[in-house]
């Protein structure tokens, strides 16, 4: 492979190194990104499939020194990603129809985690700790492709309630299990003793990071109060840093304490624009988490016999993971679904919503990965990022026919805008009139500047600081007049 510009950039300054790094990678994200939009594909994948091209076993364009010193970048992001979903956490709405949404996120999440422990223990006779990590990430879901179609298509109705519900419950599960399993696989990696101690201190240590993390929310909704748009996103990126430091030093992700400061800072204030802020603000961090998980994924482990996991290489591991996890997912939703009585589509085809699988699982990997180390921590992160990168190319699919064969949306005109069909006299109108009606009334709903929500909120925060930092002049100039 060419390492012409990684051997030149390690005899350059480290700020040299660095900067020229993070240039490459923000520059082939983002190309990437062009391609993956024509197929329908999320950034996500595009992240991915450029840090693997720019990695060690494609271009080799990044120093390795470089990827080792942005090993915080998990972190923060993952506290971006879990603070994102805090306004899914109105409490009002989760009271409506909270106990069917806990039983249906217990059931997928419960389903594909069993079935991917049986698959990984009984049946590859994987160690039992590895088997647990694997098994306690399956629960976690990522249904970025159903979102972005939710948003394309103005889908709506029971289904897209009971999946933005479920979404927001399914990576506390999951993270519960996921962090009781990585401390366990900690353990055994070390030398240390397994024991039912060490599984209730997990449990507490996450417990603590929930109360946390409410405290902190508490702290934000004091700390940015009616301040000024600008100086609202320096107080909350600030938090959210600091908390991310904590966790850090207790070794403990901040995922979970983070979506439980969202949702005391959301549900006490009702505060909106800060998170579209945030989301408007966050997509370079991201874009580089993704990115440096491509470069640092060992491509060749995957196919070398030396990648294997006892007597299974990892590329089989990675298919079966896939395959099964898909497999638990849509019984644990049809099974939660039935028991709580939802209308049949939405029992039939909800589970294909929760098979995409990318940013919070690659976040804790790269999170477990650095706490087991060693080769079960390098396997453990090729099989979840393989898996990612494939659950991505199937997920806008799954989600497109989810949503269509739900009737949660659909492409026909007359499911779409909703018009009288009779006349005021009770006659009934032609096909062309029908027609003519339909398209006025979409006209009449279009809005009139087609921008994002999170743009038009970043946006104001930017004018809102530009015309503060333009006052003294002004004033200097009146006073001269």
């Amino acid at each position: 492979m060419n390492t012409f510009l990684a051997d030149y950039l390690k005899d350059t300054a480290p700020a040299a190194q660095a900067i020229i790094a993070i240039a490459i990678m923000l520059i082939t994200g983002f190309l990437m990104t062009r391609i993956t939009k024509k197929l329908r594909l999320p950034d996500v994948t595009a992240y991915l499939v450029a840090g693997i091209l720019i990695g060690p076993f494609c271009f080799n364009l990044i120093p390795s020194n470089v990827v080792g010193g942005m090993d915080f970048l998990p972190d923060i992001a993952l506290a971006f990603i879990a603070f994102s979903t805090g306004d899914f956490f109105k409490f009002s709405t989760l009271k409506k129809n909270g106990i069917k949404v806990v039983v249906i996120t217990l059931c997928e999440a419960f389903a594909a985690s069993l079935l991917v422990f049986i698959l990984a223990f009984w049946v590859l006779g994987l160690d039992m700790a590895f088997s647990l990590v694997l098994a306690a990430l399956a629960a976690t879901t990522a249904p970025t492709s159903t979102l972005m179609t939710i948003h394309q298509t103005g889908a709506k109705g029971d289904f897209v309630d009971t999946l933005l519900q479920v979404c927001a419950l399914d990576n506390i599960v999951g993270l519960m299990a996921y962090s009781t399993a990585i401390n366990v696989a900690a353990v055994v990696y070390t030398g240390g003793t397994f024991s039912v101690a060490g599984i209730l201190a997990s449990v507490g240590k996450n417990l603590g990071v929930l109360a946390l993390g409410a405290l902190f929310g508490l702290i934000m909704k004091f700390a940015i109060g009616d301040r000024s748009n600008d100086n609202r996103l320096i107080v909350a990126i600030a938090i959210l840093f600091s908390f991310c430091g904590i966790c850090t030093l207790m070794d403990n992700s901040p995922l979970l304490g983070c979506m439980s400061m969202a949702t005391i800072y959301y549900n006490m204030t009702g505060d909106e624009k800060l998170f579209m802020q945030l989301n408007y603000f966050s997509p370079p961090l991201l874009l580089l988490f993704f990115v440096r998980s491509g470069v640092a994924f060992n491509l060749g482990a995957l196919f070398s016999s030396s990648g294997s996991i006892g007597s299974t290489p990892l590329i089989v591991i990675g298919i079966l993971y896939l395959v099964i996890r898909t497999i638990g997912k849509y019984a644990g939703a049809w099974i939660g679904c039935f028991l709580t009585g939802k209308e049949k589509k939405t029992r039939n085809f909800l589970g294909f919503a929760f098979v995409p699988q990318s940013s919070v699982a690659i976040g804790l990997v790269a999170l477990g990965a650095r706490t087991i180390g060693g080769r079960e921590g390098e396997a453990l992160s090729a099989i979840i990022l393989s898996a990612s990168v494939l659950y991505e190319f199937i997920g806008p699919a799954l989600a497109n026919m989810s949503l269509y064969k739900s009737g949660a949306c659909s492409n026909k005109l007359e499911d779409v805008v909703q018009v009288d069909e009779k006349t005021p006299t009770g006659e009934k109108k032609s096909s062309l009139d029908l027609l003519i009606e339909r398209i006025n009334k979409i006209q009449e709903e279009i809005p009139e500047h087609d921008i994002n929500m999170n743009e038009e909120a970043f946006t104001e925060a930017a004018q809102s600081y530009y015309e503060d930092m333009m006052q003294p002049r002004f004033r200097k100039r009146t006073r001269r007049r």
